[in-house]
């Protein structure tokens, strides 16, 4: 085992990257700072994944798993940045992302808002795609022998293609016009988180221990059906969740519109003529705490529970089957289950 850590790793790539933007302009360096805060506060589950499939399968590449683990979360950092973007979101974990920091520079220095927005825009843009360049750079440097560097830039290439459909297809269903149904709601929601969250880092510690063709595709589907579950978990914390606690906001999957399965499945009940007028605008706390309780009234909240369970469990049973032991892997889906708030049990 290496004494290296992965958050070391990503340190020092971090480091190494504001070196060069320091060199080019000091504005830049500004934006390569952002980038730097937009890494921190994350659960860094995905490199603590990369390296414990390599550990659990017997790798002998210890300081490249910590090097792939801290490309993984480079790439999440890339993709949050620019999911913010899409989504309009000027916060992140409870502070200012890119988007937000930039903005308020530009307004601080005299620009009119809808100037501003677009620095921030701009600003938010570049820093995800500075943030992808080197995730792919840390990949490419690792240290790993060169077949297994290829194999691993194929899982990253597959992985990045796969999670640009889904995030289209996440803007494609939230357009308004038509409903989704739970078929394509889960594809998209497979496609957008389990793609680089659990299969690429499952798949990747497999490569680095030298793991064959069958054990790899295994560990693929077990993180496809984990990251479903990972995702519905975090659609839940996104409407039920306590935001100081989470990071995240309670109230922009409702504002956005999002064809999540949460909503997909309100839409089926009795209660989605009343739960409807709450979608697609900003909300007051009073108005969050009522679409909350008609959202558990009506089952969804129970209903997309169980579907993340039955997803988990299959998961589980996949990673049982393979002989491995990874704690990790359920305790991911816990620490997001926390953040929920507690159901209100009739009297």
């Amino acid at each position: 085992m290496t004494a290296v850590t992965t958050d070391q790793a990503l340190q020092r790539l971090l480091e190494a990257g504001r070196v060069r933007a320091l060199a080019t302009d000091p504005e830049h360096a500004r934006l390569w700072d952002a980038l730097v805060c937009a890494t921190e506060g994350g659960k860094r589950f995905r490199p603590s994944l990369v390296v414990a499939l390599h550990e659990a399968l017997g790798g002998a590449l210890p300081e490249a798993a910590v090097e792939v683990g801290a490309a993984v979360e480079l790439l999440h950092t890339s993709l949050v940045i620019h999911d913010d973007v899409i989504d309009g979101d000027h916060l992140r974990r409870g502070r200012l992302n890119v988007s937000g920091t930039f903005r308020d520079i530009a307004a601080e220095a005299g620009a009119d808002p809808g100037a501003a927005a677009g620095y921030g825009r701009t600003a938010a843009i570049l820093a995800g795609d500075l943030a992808l360049a080197a995730a792919v750079r840390a990949i490419a440097t690792c240290g790993a022998p060169t077949e297994v560097v290829h194999r691993l830039l194929d899982l990253f290439d597959a992985a990045l293609h796969t999670t640009a459909a889904g995030e289209l297809a996440d803007v494609r269903l939230s357009l308004g016009v038509s409903a989704a149904t739970l078929r394509e709601s889960l594809a998209m929601e497979e496609q957008k988180t389990s793609a680089y969250s659990f299969a690429l880092p499952l798949q990747a510690g497999a490569v680095l221990a030298g793991a064959d063709e069958a054990t790899t595709a295994r560990l693929g589907e077990a993180g496809r059906v984990l990251g479903v579950a990972f995702q519905l978990t975090d659609d839940l914390v996104g409407v039920f969740g306590d935001p100081t606690q989470s990071g995240k906001s309670a109230t922009c999957d409702l504002r956005t519109g999002k064809q999540t399965p949460l909503l997909v499945h309100a839409r089926t009940t009795p209660e989605w003529t009343q739960i409807s007028p709450y979608v697609g605008r900003d909300l007051e706390p009073d108005e969050l705490a009522r679409v909350q309780d008609m959202l558990g009234t009506c089952g969804s909240r129970s209903f997309v529970e169980d579907l993340a369970a039955g997803h988990l469990a299959a998961a589980r049973e996949v990673i049982d089957g393979l002989g491995l032991r990874v704690e990790l892997v359920d305790s991911v889906i816990a620490r997001s289950a926390v953040l929920l708030a507690p159901r209100e049990v009739a009297a």
